[in-house]
Order: C-alpha cells, then sequence, then structure tokens
C-alpha cells in the first residue's frame, strides 16, 4: 500500500510536525461532546484542560465545536417528540448554542483560560471580503491569548449556506489561518484497512503519505454513532488541508489528555502528512471555499491537457454544459465519466459557454457578438482537485485547438 510509511518513519514525522505546529485547529464532534442525554460535562471540561495545555506552550489554538443541537434537545426535555427537519434543527441550535457556550465558558474559567464565539455560515467564507474579515477577527483574538470557539450557524443556515458538517468548517478555517495542524476528534481510533468489527485482518493506519482513491475507499470501514460527518468527510477534510501544506490527525476524542498524548509522540489514532505539492491560498479558496453552482464536462483530450500540461480550458475541449450560472462564476471540471478534476472561476456565463463549447477560441466572437476572453477558465483560475490540487505549472490552452 503506496499511501503508507514504516512505523517509524511514521514516528518520526509525527513528531517533527507535532513540534513545528505553532497554530492548531482541533475539531470536537457531537459523537464526543454529546449521548443521549446532552452534552458530556466529563469530556467538555477534558477539552478545555487540554486546550488550555496546548495554549500554554505557546501556540495558537482554535475550537471548532458541534453540539448545540443536542444541547438543545435535551433542554427542551424528554415530553416533547419533535420531528426531524431544518427548521427543527434550526430551532434547537437556537435553543442549544448558549448552552454550548455556556458548558465551555464554565470549563475553560476553572483553567483561568478566556474563549470567544465565533459563528458562521459558508456566505461568510465564499465572500472574499468577509473571509478576510473572519481571519482578522481570529488574529486579533489571538493577539488578545483568547482561544476562539467556532461552530456553524446553524440558526440562520439554509442549504445553500451550509458546510454540510463541520468537518469541511474545521478544514476551511485552518486553511484560512494557515494552521499547520488539523486534529479532528472524534468517537472512533482511527483510520483501519478493513472494518474491525467484520474483519479479524483488519489493521489500523498509523500514518498516511499521501491521501488516494485507496484511502478514501478505506473511509467506509470506521463508522461513527453520532454527528453529521462521518469517515469519509473526516478524510476529505484532511486532504483540503493537505492542499494547503497542513498535517491532520484524526483519532480518539474521548481518550483523557489525548492532545497531550499526540504531542508526546505516543502512536495513537491516524496521521496525515501535508502535500509536497502546497496550493496557493486563492486557489484553495477557488477549489475547496467556493461551492460550484454548475459543471463543464471535457473530452479526453482537454482533461489530459489540464491534468497533465496544466493548460487553461478553451471552448473546444468543452462537450456539455451542466447548470446555470453567470460570468465569475465557480464551476467544477469533470470528465466524461463524471469524474470531478478540477474547479475554476469562468469567464463566460452557461449560455453563452453552449454557445461556444466545440468550437475554436477564434470563433467566439461570431458566434457571441463579442470576445471577452480566449479561454473559458484561464490556469490562473482553475484548480485540479482529483489530485490533491494539482500543480501551478504555467501552460497555455486545453482543448482541441
Amino acid at each position: 500500500m503506496t499511501f503508507q510509511i514504516n512505523r517509524d518513519d511514521g514516528l518520526y514525522y509525527r513528531q517533527t510536525l507535532f513540534d513545528q505546529a505553532k497554530r492548531v485547529v482541533v475539531k470536537a464532534g457531537s459523537a464526543v461532546l454529546t449521548d443521549r442525554d446532552g452534552l458530556k460535562s466529563d469530556v467538555i471540561d477534558n477539552l478545555a484542560r487540554e486546550l488550555t495545555f496546548l495554549r500554554n506552550t505557546g501556540r495558537e489554538v482554535i475550537l471548532v465545536s458541534s453540539g448545540a443541537v443536542a444541547a438543545g434537545r435535551q433542554r427542551l426535555g424528554p415530553v416533547h417528540k419533535p420531528a426531524h427537519g431544518l427548521k427543527v434543527k434550526q430551532a434547537l441550535a437556537a435553543m442549544g448554542q448558549s448552552l454550548l457556550m455556556q458548558a465551555y465558558e464554565q470549563a475553560f474559567g476553572r483553567q483561568q483560560q478566556k474563549v470567544a464565539q465565533i459563528l458562521l455560515t459558508h456566505a461568510d467564507l465564499s465572500s472574499r471580503d468577509r473571509y478576510l474579515n473572519v481571519r482578522n477577527t481570529i488574529h486579533t483574538l489571538f493577539e488578545f491569548g483568547v482561544i476562539p470557539i467556532i461552530n456553524e450557524n446553524d440558526t440562520v443556515s439554509v442549504e445553500e449556506l451550509r458546510f454540510g458538517d463541520n468537518d469541511t468548517l474545521g478544514a476551511l478555517i485552518a486553511n484560512m489561518i494557515g494552521a499547520e495542524m488539523f486534529i479532528i476528534l472524534t468517537d472512533v481510533g482511527g483510520l483501519f484497512t478493513a472494518n474491525p468489527q467484520e474483519d479479524p485482518n483488519a489493521r489500523p493506519v498509523y500514518t498516511v503519505a499521501r491521501i488516494d482513491h485507496e484511502v478514501e475507499a478505506m473511509a467506509g470501514n470506521s463508522h461513527s454513532a453520532l454527528g453529521t460527518g462521518g469517515m469519509q468527510s473526516k478524510i476529505r477534510a484532511a486532504k483540503m488541508v493537505a492542499a494547503s501544506g497542513g498535517s491532520s490527525f484524526i483519532g480518539p476524542g474521548n481518550r483523557r489528555d489525548i492532545l497531550r498524548d499526540l504531542f508526546s509522540g505516543n502512536l495513537v489514532g491516524t496521521f496525515f502528512l501535508p502535500s509536497k505539492d502546497k496550493l496557493p491560498s486563492r486557489k484553495h479558496w477557488i477549489g475547496y471555499v467556493l461551492k460550484p453552482q454548475g459543471s463543464l464536462v471535457l473530452d479526453e483530450g482537454a482533461c489530459r491537457a489540464l491534468v497533465e500540461r496544466g493548460k487553461s480550458l478553451l471552448p473546444s475541449g468543452i462537450l456539455r454544459v451542466e447548470g446555470s450560472f453567470g460570468v465569475g462564476s465557480p464551476v467544477q471540471c469533470r470528465d466524461a465519466a463524471g469524474r470531478v478534476i478540477g474547479a475554476g472561476l469562468t469567464n463566460y456565463g452557461a449560455a453563452d459557454i453552449e454557445k461556444i463549447k466545440g468550437r475554436k477560441s477564434s470563433e467566439i466572437k461570431e458566434l457571441l457578438g463579442y470576445n471577452d476572453s480566449e479561454e473559458v477558465i484561464h490556469r490562473d483560475n482553475l484548480v485540479l482537485l482529483d489530485a490533491g490540487g494539482g500543480t501551478d505549472t504555467p501552460g497555455e490552452s486545453g482543448g482541441k485547438e
């Protein structure tokens, strides 16, 4: 298995990267923080001790926390049996978020550590100005010696404003602030080669050098009892962080002193090494933060030109346009089989691309009456995704011209 490295090398890489990590994002999921009775005070107390320990070593620390909905359900009481649905979840989050922060305020207060609450929707990160404002707020809290506690604003989020899960939110925050490490605390021990409940030969995977399709396929081997994420979302989050040059960890959040054990070099959980090819901040924002508003299906030649030669996308390589979008919108690039190979910002809207698809760039003005660009997506606004972000090798064009 090419994605794994041997135990001794894994321990060396782990300890080196833990020692070098000066900015750390820790995500604690619902499966760790809650049970059927609501918030678990002992886990929150342990988490407060652990994060304060990291803060006292001179590191800057962020906590991304789930648990508001479960806390709201606890406050509502056993007499009420609310139906499922977005509006119910939003109401429970409105009730539970204050309880969650109260629990953290008390737990961190016992450690003499100040905390602050930040609630976000996807729109706060997809807008470049708001993205920078959030980042500036976090940096200022660091200067104050405060630990930011971040959660999705479930009370106001609708489908198009949602991150999907806090694994994704945590990865986006890690990349936003340039964190060297993203730690995901969950209710499973880490990644396994097979389902340990079904296969007696299943082995834990301690260190992953590169997240490929084989690693992604193994994500189905580990199952969480609670939460909206699951192992697959955690692997995707680790891949996002790796693309920006950060490392990630997935491991047991219910284990006492888990962070002290990690930073002391104990072999626990699964560790993911950074990608060798680091994406620039703006390209990571295009590829991972912005939500695609449509797709362009490309022919084989265009796919090769983009992936292998770092070209821009010309209209001649486009087979099909999916969705309705305008100029400058984020779109996915797919091959004929539907596999996502990249994402980018388009120079033309969907209606105009429909008119020029499969045609040469020299025909654009004749077909549209204007020619704003020779490329549908310029290489500077294109990010390769299937290979963990791809490269930024400058090129010219992808198409059949």
